[in-house]
């Protein structure tokens, strides 16, 4: 597949940043600062992973199934305050655990898709660049922005539906 924008893309050649898979090392890098990425490297790829098994139907299966043996043992311990507390310091702290790895998941994917929507609106002729850094702007400057789109998307619907009104 070429790797050509449509339009022209302002006639720069811009193919966009190259994008490389593993943390970049400088000759001049520190041994702490290669340690770091390392680890941000390693903690990405365990967060991934371990939120993709937990979306599994799988892991889902087996949570019923250990909520199952719990309530299960329920009789055999009385339904005493430890075997409640059991579960629930069990599933406060998976939860707990759970938010930062799906948190840390959810931003590389946003991030992601955020790159990809920036070389599609610096790719196309007569796109507004300053859009393809939206997500740096603040509240208040967003909150135009949407405004002025909703403006924009108004005018054109109504510009449509007087048209199809003309030819119809």
């Amino acid at each position: 597949m070429a790797n050509k924008h449509p339009g022209g893309g302002g006639g720069s050649g811009h193919r966009g940043p190259k994008i490389s898979s593993s943390p970049s090392t400088h000759q001049g890098a520190s041994p702490s600062t290669n340690q770091d990425a390392k680890h941000r490297e390693w903690f990405s790829r365990f967060a991934q992973e371990t939120a993709r098994l937990a979306g599994k139907s799988a892991a889902f299966i087996a949570a019923v199934g250990v909520v199952v043996v719990w309530a299960a043992t329920g009789p055999t311990f009385h339904y005493s305050d430890t075997w409640q507390l059991v579960i629930n310091t069990s599933t406060t702290i998976i939860t707990f655990l759970m938010v930062f790895l799906i948190q840390n998941t959810q931003n590389r994917d946003t991030m992601a898709l955020q790159v990809k929507l920036a070389e599609l609106i610096i790719a196309m002729q007569g796109a507004h660049n300053r859009l393809a850094t939206a997500e740096d702007l603040s509240e208040e400057e967003l909150e135009r922005l949407h405004a002025e789109y909703c403006r924009k998307a108004d005018a054109t619907r109504q510009s449509l539906e007087h048209r199809r009104a003309r030819s119809a």
